[in-house]
């Protein structure tokens, strides 16, 4: 039995009509594939793609800071985030659902060596007193505390949105504290289009942070952290011994690019799909919703008479694929998901139920 590659998808089962597994199943939409097809390309290792050069310089000054790097996944961008701000042995502290624990298959202490200590906290994130009450005193007995992670949009929160006041207030905690903070921005610009906060204002003192690109923004591949041009020296040093520099890789940033462009405020629809389907699931007697801030919909339909798994499997039996994720199912709206989509899972859900 395998446990870690993935399975070929079942030929048995009915073909994805409609997928709100994750809005990394975003399809590169036809103005982008033509994007990809025109890129203007070059050595991205010795700095000479003009795309991906283009890419950076927009990242950094979408998030304010000193300079960017491309990366091929948000998961490189944190072990390699974590890599440059701290040694073996370093403590970071991050909420105790956040990707850096719960979804990087340990990277961060395989790769080096630290101690990720859990915040509790609701909705995916900690508060700023939990993080005082969590800081210690230096001490040999110890691990050196050296670096805080908040992750914007909390994913198993539900797609919640930090406060603003709340980031400031973890920078100026972390900064008294002589901790550096780092900000898992995979859903990021969800939060700016749901609350009208740009991107540079949330991440304003944070000494890094990082965009996804295929997550909601549909590209296929990439993200870009951001930081002083120091931190991303030495984010490209660890970028070269991850095996994450490319060459031509500004067929990959065209996408990216493209994604700034066009996908950004259209993740609005995302939203309005997300409070749609939970809205009508709310509406079914028995299934629990937390209701979404952004484009996550979490819920638990065992007060219906039907399991978690039960629901995803009859779900999938009839097209429509989901995830259990933390002992709940998630949806995700994204670029290939329809009001017409959310209004036929609705009605698959109350047949579910129905028959139950």
């Amino acid at each position: 039995m395998t446990y870690y590659t993935p399975a070929p998808r079942d030929p048995k089962l009915p073909p994805v009509r409609i997928n709100l597994l994750s809005d990394t199943q975003t399809r590169p939409t036809p103005g982008m594939r033509e994007a990809i097809a025109r890129a203007e390309v070059g050595d991205e290792q010795i700095g000479d793609d003009p795309t991906v050069n283009l890419l950076c310089e927009r990242v950094a000054d979408l998030l304010g800071k000193q300079a960017a790097v491309f990366m091929p996944s948000g998961t490189m961008c944190n072990v390699a985030a974590t890599l440059v701000h701290c040694r073996p042995g370093d403590e970071i502290l991050a909420h105790v659902s956040a990707h850096i624990i719960a979804r990087e298959g340990g990277a961060h202490a395989a790769l080096g060596g630290f101690q990720i200590t859990p915040l509790p906290g609701a909705d995916g994130q900690f508060t700023p007193d939990t993080l005082r009450a969590a800081l210690h005193p230096r001490s040999r007995y110890q691990p050196p505390q050296t670096l805080v992670s908040a992750e914007q949009t909390a994913n198993i929160g539900g797609g919640t949105i930090w406060k603003k006041a709340d980031l400031d207030e973890v920078v100026k905690i972390a900064k008294a504290n002589g901790l550096a903070t780092h900000m898992d921005g995979a859903r990021l610009l969800n939060a700016y289009v749901a609350t009208g906060i740009t991107a540079r204002d949330m991440t304003e003192g944070w000494d890094s942070a990082w965009i996804d690109f295929s997550k909601g923004l549909g590209a296929p591949i990439g993200a870009a952290i951001a930081g002083s041009r120091d931190f991303i020296d030495g984010v490209w040093r660890w970028k070269q011994r991850l095996g994450g520099s490319m060459r031509q890789a500004g067929i990959c940033a065209a996408a990216c690019v493209y994604a700034l462009d066009h996908h950004v405020d259209r993740l609005a629809d995302d939203h309005a799909n997300a409070r749609v389907l939970a809205r009508g699931l709310s509406q079914i007697n028995g299934i629990e919703v937390q209701q979404p801030e952004t484009n996550l919909v979490f819920f638990n339909p065992n007060g219906a008479g039907v399991s978690g798994g039960k629901m995803v499997a009859e779900l999938r039996q009839r097209g429509v694929l989901l995830a259990m994720m933390d002992g709940r199912i998630r949806a995700c709206t994204h670029l290939d998901v329809t009001a017409d989509m959310i209004a036929e899972t609705l009605g698959l859900v109350r047949e579910i139920v129905r028959g139950a």
